[in-house]
């Protein structure tokens, strides 16, 4: 398996939209019409339907978990750790601009976390700790993300893993630009908080 190939391997499955299946099967509206228009579960979760939501968040996370693990499995060319790192990569950016939607995709939360977990699992356990911690102090999704984020590339670095530190740089820097409007909104002081009618 070759560096592209294990990209490509990773968009594919990346790319698959669940929130925009799941919602369909449901018979619920096309969620790409609600909202942010965005297909990940925060957007899901603006159908008022909180068990679609979580089983977007669920599978997308297991997509990014799942490129990770299978290109790792099956390197040739690479090892196992080049392979698993470039899946990872491109399930991410899948998720983000999948080509079956005009490259319109979610903001890739849920994907960092599963590709994490294949990665490294304790860095993917401080990211949620540190998103509860921030969470249920500020009450913004969206700021709890930010900030586990910035520190993720940071406690990658710390436990000994150079590659998905340098890897999770450049998917933190793509997370904040896909959190553009969300930074504005908090800047401004009229982000949604956790909880809050919509």
């Amino acid at each position: 398996m070759s560096v592209a190939l294990a990209i490509l391997f990773g968009y594919l499955l990346g790319s698959i939209p669940f929130g925009l299946i799941l919602t369909r099967a449901a018979g619920g509206p096309d969620v790409r019409t609600i909202g942010s228009g965005n297909i990940g579960a925060t957007n899901v979760l603006r159908t008022g339907r909180k068990g679609l939501a979580a089983a977007t968040l669920l599978c997308d996370m297991l997509k990014g978990t799942l490129a990770v693990l299978i290109a790792a499995h099956f390197a040739k060319d690479l090892s196992s750790h080049e392979a698993a790192l470039a899946a990872g990569l491109g399930a991410f950016l899948g998720h983000l601009f999948p080509m079956w939607l005009k490259f319109k995709g979610g903001k890739g939360v849920a994907t960092y976390i599963g590709v994490l977990i294949g990665l490294v699992w304790p860095a993917a356990m401080i990211f949620c700790a540190i998103w509860l911690v921030v969470a249920w102090a500020f009450r913004y999704s969206s700021l709890a993300a930010l900030v586990a984020s910035a520190v993720t590339p940071l406690t990658l670095w710390l436990l000994g893993e150079p590659g998905p530190a340098v890897l999770f740089l450049a998917l933190t820097a793509a997370l904040w630009i896909m959190h553009r409007a969300n930074i504005a909104r908090l800047l401004a002081g009229t982000e949604g908080k956790i909880g809050a009618k919509s």
